[in-house]
C-alpha cells in the first residue's frame, strides 16, 4: 500500500509535466505559400491553341518608349556662349571666378528662351568611379542652381553626371586635374 501511495504523487507529476509538454491543442501551424502574382483583365482568358507560348523573364521585350523621348546627350552641342566652371578638389562649390562666367551664361539663356542646355558635371580620376558619380551630379546641380537663382527657368535645364569617365586630359599631374574637374554646359533649341 505504502508504495501505491508513493506512485500516486510521481503519477501526478509525470501527467502534469506530459501536458504541459504537449500543451492543449492549438490552430494548425499554417504553412506560408506567395500568392501568384495579379493577372491583367485582358490575361485572364485562357490562352487559344494559336497564341504562342509565353517567353521567359529574361528574353521579354523592352516596354514601349514614352511618348516624347528625353533628349539624347549626343543632340546637345557645344556653345560658345557658355563657358565651363571648374572646381577645387573634392568640392562642388562655385568659386567667385566662375560665379561670373555663370552669371553671364544665365543672360545668354535669358535673352535665348528657345534653347535648353544640358549640364554635365566631370570630375578628376581620384576616387572611385560611384562616388565620382555622385560628386559630378552635385557640380552639376550647383550650377543649375545657381543659374536658376539667376532667372534662368528650371524645367529647361538638364543634368548628366559623368564623374571620372570623360576626362579631358589625361596627365597624372594636379593641373590636369584640375582641367578634369569642370562642369560642362551644351545647349539646343527646344
Amino acid at each position: 500500500m505504502r508504495m501505491r501511495a508513493m506512485s500516486t504523487p510521481l503519477f501526478s507529476i509525470i501527467l502534469v509535466l506530459a501536458l504541459a509538454v504537449a500543451g492543449c491543442p492549438k490552430r494548425p501551424v499554417a504553412t506560408v505559400v506567395s500568392a501568384p502574382a495579379p493577372v491583367p483583365p485582358s490575361a485572364a482568358a485562357p490562352p487559344t491553341p494559336a497564341a504562342p507560348a509565353p517567353t521567359p523573364p529574361s528574353a521579354a521585350p523592352m516596354p514601349a518608349a514614352p511618348s516624347t523621348p528625353p533628349a539624347a546627350p549626343q543632340e546637345y552641342t557645344a556653345n560658345a556662349a557658355l563657358k565651363d566652371v571648374y572646381f577645387d578638389f573634392d568640392k562642388a562649390n562655385i568659386r567667385p571666378g566662375d560665379a561670373r562666367i555663370l552669371e553671364a551664361g544665365a543672360e545668354y539663356l535669358k535673352a535665348n528662351r528657345d534653347q535648353i542646355v544640358l549640364i554635365e558635371g566631370h570630375c578628376d580620376e581620384r576616387g572611385t568611379a560611384e562616388y565620382n558619380l555622385a560628386l559630378g551630379e552635385r557640380r552639376a546641380k550647383a550650377a543649375m542652381n545657381y543659374l536658376i537663382a539667376q532667372g534662368v527657368d528650371g524645367s529647361r535645364i538638364t543634368l548628366v553626371s559623368y564623374g571620372k569617365e570623360r576626362p579631358v586630359c589625361t596627365e597624372r599631374t594636379e593641373a590636369c586635374w584640375a582641367l578634369n574637374r569642370h562642369d560642362r554646359f551644351l545647349t539646343k533649341p527646344r
